[in-house]
């Protein structure tokens, strides 16, 4: 059983996973102290129950140098982080994992496994990627999309990654997530392309090509996250000073709210990258424990949610 002793956003979330059972797990290519230090970790937790996938030798001689017990923890051996990458993707495509999670190898390249035409992961659905914050500032989580894989989406790829952001909100327990679509301003300005996208996906929402959130939008960033600048200028919204969930006009305007979120304003963050077959994890060098933690217990929910609608 999971034990949580904090009263953050995470440890609501955690609180959730108690009780539920371990969700078999591909970790690619776990070569390094971290790596593996996080999948083991998340293991003993009972979050994940990882199948670690990458040279046998490599990995037990990590365990070995950081202290890291790998009991009876299966590993599948391969040659290099390519075939880990490869091999990991199969083990989800045979229904021996359902869950995928970024060892030490480059997100690129594990993600070049997971679009593969024809041995990859994909869905109808634009793959994209979620930070899950738990700012201290804010009074509940909250989720930004997307800041590390869409580059500069298109309406349609916004439709897909804003369906994936409320999917997976709901998996979280919310019944209606709040969708606040982000531009520089409030107002729809036809030489501002993310104002008329965020126009567009209300009334995407509206027709039900959207379902499951309340959207509103263009909003700027502080009548999205400000209740009281929002009734200043005079927007009537639902959503208004209380989103759920973030939808950045590009991957740089979000990846930038993101860092900025964690290191001006102590965020917490958790990685999902979503769209696919399955979840998948990515965790960073860089990420806290309690970061990891999160990351593997929303996947965990989310991976329990699919089970429900199988």
């Amino acid at each position: 059983m999971i034990q949580t002793t904090g009263t953050g956003k995470v440890e609501w979330l955690l609180k959730r996973c108690q009780n539920l059972e371990p969700i078999p797990c591909a970790v690619a290519h776990p070569c390094e102290k971290s790596a593996l230090a996080g999948a083991m970790e998340a293991g003993e937790l009972g979050l994940i129950a990882p199948i670690l996938v990458g040279p046998v030798a490599k990995i037990e001689e990590i365990a070995r140098t950081s202290g890291i017990d790998l009991g009876d923890t299966p590993i599948v051996d391969t040659l290099h982080s390519h075939e880990s990458a490869v091999r990991a993707v199969e083990l989800v495509r045979q229904g021996k994992a359902e869950l995928l999670m970024k060892g030490s190898l480059h997100t690129d390249e594990l993600l070049g496994a997971v679009v593969a035409r024809e041995t990859g992961l994909r869905t109808g659905r634009r793959i994209s990627h979620v930070f899950i914050m738990d700012v201290p500032t804010y009074h509940k989580v909250l989720i930004i999309t997307d800041a590390a894989i869409s580059i500069a989406p298109t309406l349609e790829d916004k439709m897909d990654i804003c369906q994936n952001a409320i999917d997976l909100m709901i998996s979280l327990g919310l019944e209606k997530p709040k969708v606040a679509i982000l531009a520089a301003v409030e107002t729809v300005n036809s030489k501002m392309q993310a104002t008329l996208d965020a126009a567009a996906l209300c009334k995407m929402a509206d027709r039900g090509q959207i379902t499951g959130g309340i959207l509103d939008g263009p909003l700027a960033f502080d009548n999205a996250i400000s209740k009281q600048a929002a009734e200043t200028k005079g927007i009537q919204s639902l959503v208004a000073g209380d989103p759920d969930i973030l939808l950045a006009p590009d991957l740089e305007a979000g990846n930038m709210l993101a860092k900025q979120l964690s290191f001006l304003a102590n965020a917490d963050s958790a990685g999902l990258v979503l769209g696919a077959r399955v979840p998948i994890i990515l965790t960073s060098r860089a990420d806290s424990v309690r970061s990891r933690i999160a990351s593997c217990g929303v996947a965990m929910l989310a991976a329990h949610s699919r089970r429900q609608k199988a």
